[in-house]
């Protein structure tokens, strides 16, 4: 792809480094960015510079916020005892839109991933163990979603936390096998959480 402008050239491969986005796409974008007010292309550099230095992640559940502890963990009517275990922000977002859970949530930041070098230490699962050895949990929901991947980061927590007095359950599996969770339709999604079955349950039925 020839550009007759080296600003041009380097806008659109910033741009293509987005997930989805080919240099045909990425050059679409820029090119519609150029015809926008200067204003609304500034508003756009603004908040792109302010989520990049600005965003914090709660120290409970490790959710994307604006402040220290996010307003799920902040929020007094949500059940504490009740951990919903995910995968990231997309998934916390996904099963609130179903409006069928209450508790609180704790992101891992991904799943245990051999292929891809990501092991157990590089997620957050140290903490939700804390969570779970200090007494005040009575249940942890696994909602990762349902790949082998997640069925090994699912197993590996289930292991550090077996011999302590907290229930584990996985959501039904109204979510296809190799279905990624951000995708399913909130009805289902929500089914699946409040159908959710024990942990134990899941593994002899694999």
């Amino acid at each position: 792809m020839e550009f007759s402008s080296k600003l041009l050239e380097n806008a659109v491969y910033e741009m293509s480094q987005l997930p989805g986005v080919g240099k045909r796409t990425a050059l679409r974008l820029v090119l519609h960015l150029l015809k926008q007010p200067e204003s609304q292309t500034g508003r756009l550099t603004q908040a792109l510079k302010s989520l990049r230095e600005e965003i914090k992640f709660c120290r409970s559940c490790h959710n994307i916020s604006d402040v220290e502890l996010c307003e799920i963990c902040a929020n007094p009517k949500r059940d504490s005892g009740l951990i919903c275990v995910v995968e990231d922000i997309r998934d916390v977002m996904a099963i609130e839109n179903t409006s069928q859970y209450n508790g609180l949530y704790h992101v891992l930041g991904g799943k245990i991933s051999p292929m891809e070098g990501i092991g157990p230490q590089d997620l957050n699962i140290s903490s939700l163990v804390e969570k779970v050895k200090s007494g005040e949990i009575r249940e942890l929901i696994f909602a990762m979603s349902s790949t082998m991947e997640g069925d090994t980061t699912n197993f590996y927590i289930y292991k550090q936390i077996q011999d302590r007095e907290v229930r584990t359950s996985t959501i039904a599996r109204g979510i296809a096998v190799g279905d990624e969770l951000e995708y399913a339709d909130e009805i289902t999604l929500g089914r699946s959480v409040l159908h959710r079955i024990p942990f134990e349950t899941s593994l002899k039925a694999d």
